[in-house]
C-alpha cells in the first residue's frame, strides 16, 4: 500500500514519535507496540482481552530507559510499587482507548497515514522525504513495513479520538480574562497569628480531668509488643576482606575499559608547528628540524617570547594569530605524539620538539583541569570496584547456601554463623517501628512478628533488607502489648489538655476579634504584620494558610476582614487593605494564559474520559504478578 513511503524507526524513533503523538509508541516503544509473541501470562485483564507479562515488562523497561536518560527519576522510584502501577495503567487506558475507537468506528484513511508517515521530520533528507532512510531504517529494526504502518494507523487513530475529547475543553474570551484578572489582580494585606502558646498560661488543669482521660482512653495508651532478638547477617562488603585481586588483573580490566575511564581530564595548550608537508623528503624534514631547534633554543632562553614566535613562525594559521593558542581538548581530540607529551607536562611548561605527522610541534601548557584518567592514577579505584564485583559475585554464590541454612537449621543461627564466618549480634527490647527503623525493612519485622516466629522462636527466612545484604532474625524474648501506667502518662495527658483549651480560647479570641472588626469597633491588642502587596505567583513570605485566606476574603468592602483556625496552632486574622486588578493589557499574556487554561482543561476532560472508560469496563489487576518482578 505505501511502497512509495516506507522508512522508519530505531529504538530511537519509538520515542521521537510522541512528540507528535501523543498515545502508545514513544511511551512504550514500537518494538513493544507490535511485539505480541512470547509469554502471554496476563498481569491485567481488560473486557476479557489480556495484557501480557511481556507487554507489561517492556513497556515498564521502555519508561525506565526514557525518564533515566532525561535524568528525572532515581532508580529506587523507578522500582516502586506506584511506578509500576502508573505504567500498567497507561496500558490499560491504552487498550481501552482501542476497544473504544473500535467500537466507534474511527478511520484513518491511505492518504491520511501517506501524507503524516512522510512528513515526519525524522526521515526527511535535504527537505524531502527519504525513502532510502525509510527502508533503511526499518530494516535496521527487523520491522515489516506492514506492521510498522498497522500500528501507525492505530496510533493515529488513538490520537484522532483523543484529539476530539480535548476539542471540549474550551473556555470563552470572556471567562478567560475574567480569570487572568484573578490570576494577576495585587492585593495589599497584613495578617496576625493569635498563637496557641501564648494562651497556656492561663489554662488550667485540674488532676481529676487528666485522670478521667486516661480512663476513657486507656485501651489507646498502650505500650508496643516488644522483642528481644539475635540476628544474623550475609553482606557482600563483609566478604571483601577475603578477596584478592592481582595487579594483572587491575591492568587487564583498565585496558578492556580504556573508553569508560576518559574521565573529565582537560588541558589547554598553545603550539608552534614548523611543516614539512605531504611526502616530504629526508632533507626537508631536516630543515624544519632545524628550524624548530633554532625557535627552541630562544624559547629556552626567554620562555616568555613563546606566542611571539608563535605569530611569527608557526606554520598552523588556526592558531598562529591567536599566539598559537589550541583551547581546551581531552584525550583524543590530538593526534597521538601531541597528546602523549601534553598530558603529562606541567602548566607553563615548554616541551621539546614532537614529531607528528603535521611536522614538528613545541608545545607550551597553560591550563591543565579534571581527573587524570592515566593507570597510575586510575589503579586504587579500578581496585576497589574489582573487589567489590568479586564480593558481590562471592555473595551471590553463598546466598542460596546462607538462606538453605537458616531454614534447616532453625532452631539458632549459630551453624550458619560458623559456616559462613558471621557473627550472631543481639537487640535490646524494641517494637516493630524501632526495628524496622534499625533495619531500613518492614518484611523482616513482618516475619519476626509473625505468630510463628513468636511462638516457635524460629529462625525467619533470610530477607535481603537492602541490595548485597541478607538477614535472618530469631526471636529470643516477647512482651506483648500492654496499657502504660497513669504515671507513665499523666504528664503527656495535662500537656495534651492544656493545648486543647489553649487552642480553644485562641480560637475564641480570633472570633471575636473578628467580629469587632468587622463591627468597625477599634481593636488595639492585635500585632499585625508590616503590610505586603501579594498577587497569587508572589506571597511576600506569607505562608500557604495566609495566602489560601487572603483570596478567599470577600473584599467588597474595604478594608475586609477574615480569619481562619490553624489547627490547634491559633487563629489567623486577615487584613485586606487594598485590591488593584489593573491587569496589564499585554495581548500576548493573555493569549498565552488563555492558552493555558484550554490546555488544562482539555487535559482534565480527556482524564475524565479515560475514568468514564475505565468505570464502564471489566477490568482485573493481578497484583501480586504486578508487584513480583520486573
Amino acid at each position: 500500500m505505501l511502497d512509495s513511503i516506507r522508512s522508519v524507526a530505531q529504538g530511537w524513533v519509538g520515542k521521537a514519535l510522541l512528540a507528535a503523538i501523543t498515545v502508545p509508541f514513544a511511551l512504550f516503544g514500537i518494538d513493544s507496540y507490535l511485539n505480541q509473541a512470547g509469554n502471554h501470562v496476563a498481569v491485567a485483564e481488560v473486557n476479557g482481552s489480556n495484557i501480557s507479562v511481556q507487554e507489561y515488562g517492556n513497556a515498564l523497561q521502555n519508561v525506565r530507559n526514557r525518564l533515566q536518560s532525561e535524568g528525572k527519576m532515581d532508580q529506587a522510584q523507578l522500582d516502586s510499587p506506584e511506578f509500576k502501577s502508573l505504567v500498567l495503567n497507561q496500558l490499560i487506558n491504552k487498550r481501552l482507548l482501542a476497544n473504544e475507537i473500535q467500537h466507534a468506528k474511527y478511520a484513518i484513511s491511505d492518504a491520511q497515514l501517506s501524507t503524516y508517515i512522510t512528513s515526519m521530520p525524522e526521515f526527511q533528507k535535504d527537505g524531502k522525504f527519504s525513502q532510502e532512510l525509510y527502508d533503511q531504517t526499518l530494516e535496521q529494526n527487523h520491522i515489516s513495513a506492514s506492521k510498522f504502518e498497522v500500528g501507525m494507523r492505530a496510533d493515529m487513530m488513538t490520537q484522532q479520538a483523543q484529539d476530539g475529547i480535548a476539542k471540549l475543553g474550551f473556555i470563552s474570551n470572556t471567562r478567560a480574562d475574567h480569570t487572568f484578572q484573578l490570576t494577576n489582580q495585587q492585593r495589599e494585606v497584613t495578617v496576625a497569628e493569635l498563637k496557641t502558646k501564648d494562651f497556656m498560661k492561663d489554662v488550667k488543669i485540674d488532676s481529676t480531668e487528666v485522670k478521667s482521660y486516661y480512663e476513657k482512653h486507656k485501651d489507646k495508651l498502650l505500650v508496643p509488643e516488644q522483642v528481644k532478638i539475635e540476628f544474623l547477617l550475609l553482606s557482600a562488603s563483609s566478604l571483601i576482606p577475603t578477596i584478592k585481586v592481582e595487579d594483572d588483573e587491575i591492568k587487564k580490566y583498565y585496558d578492556e575499559n580504556a573508553a569508560k575511564f576518559q574521565g573529565n581530564e582537560q588541558r589547554r595548550a598553545s603550539h608552534i608547528l614548523i611543516g614539512f608537508g605531504v611526502n616530504a623528503t629526508p632533507e626537508q624534514k631536516q630543515q624544519a628540524k632545524t628550524k624548530a631547534q633554532e625557535v627552541l633554543a630562544i624559547l629556552k632562553k626567554n620562555p616568555k617570547r613563546f606566542e611571539e614566535l608563535a605569530v611569527k613562525d608557526s606554520q598552523d594559521p588556526g592558531s598562529a594569530s591567536k599566539g598559537g593558542d589550541l583551547g581546551s581538548f581531552g584525550r583524543g581530540a590530538m593526534v597521538k605524539p601531541f597528546e602523549e607529551e601534553v598530558f603529562k607536562m606541567k602548566v607553563n611548561q615548554i616541551s621539546d620538539i614532537v614529531e607528528s605527522e603535521f611536522g614538528y610541534h613545541i608545545i607550551k601548557l597553560t591550563e591543565a583541569n579534571g581527573d587524570s584518567s592515566d593507570f597510575n592514577s586510575l589503579k586504587p579505584k579500578i581496585k576497589a570496584e574489582l573487589l567489590y564485583q568479586k564480593a558481590q559475585a562471592a555473595f551471590t554464590d553463598k546466598a542460596e547456601a546462607f538462606s538453605n541454612m537458616v531454614y534447616e537449621q532453625s532452631g539458632s543461627l549459630d551453624p550458619a554463623a560458623k559456616a559462613f564466618s558471621g557473627q550472631v549480634q543481639k537487640s535490646d527490647w524494641l517494637n516493630r517501628k524501632e526495628g524496622t527503623k534499625f533495619f531500613k525493612n518492614d518484611k523482616i519485622m513482618d516475619l519476626v512478628f509473625s505468630a510463628e516466629s513468636l511462638k516457635e522462636h524460629r529462625n525467619t527466612e533470610a530477607v535481603e533488607v537492602s541490595p548485597n545484604n541478607l538477614v535472618s532474625a530469631r526471636v529470643v524474648d516477647y512482651k506483648p502489648s500492654a496499657p502504660r501506667s497513669f504515671d507513665e502518662v499523666k504528664g503527656g495527658i495535662e500537656a495534651l489538655l492544656k493545648l486543647e483549651a489553649a487552642s480553644k480560647l485562641a480560637l475564641a479570641k480570633g472570633e471575636a476579634t473578628l467580629k469587632d472588626m468587622r463591627a468597625g469597633k477599634d481593636v488595639k491588642d492585635i500585632e499585625w504584620i508590616t503590610p505586603v502587596t501579594v498577587d497569587r505567583k508572589n506571597a511576600q513570605g506569607l505562608t500557604d494558610l495566609a495566602m489560601n485566606q487572603v483570596f478567599k476574603t470577600n473584599t467588597v468592602k474595604l478594608p475586609a476582614y477574615s480569619g481562619v483556625a490553624d489547627a490547634k496552632q491559633g487563629y489567623l486574622l486577615v487584613k485586606v487593605i487594598k485590591v488593584d486588578s489593573a491587569v496589564s493589557n499585554d495581548a500576548e499574556a493573555k493569549k498565552t494564559a488563555q492558552a493555558e487554561l484550554n490546555a488544562a482543561l482539555a487535559a482534565e476532560y480527556l482524564s475524565s474520559y479515560k475514568q468514564s472508560l475505565r468505570e464502564k469496563a471489566k477490568v482485573k489487576v493481578n497484583e501480586k504478578l504486578l508487584l513480583s518482578g520486573n
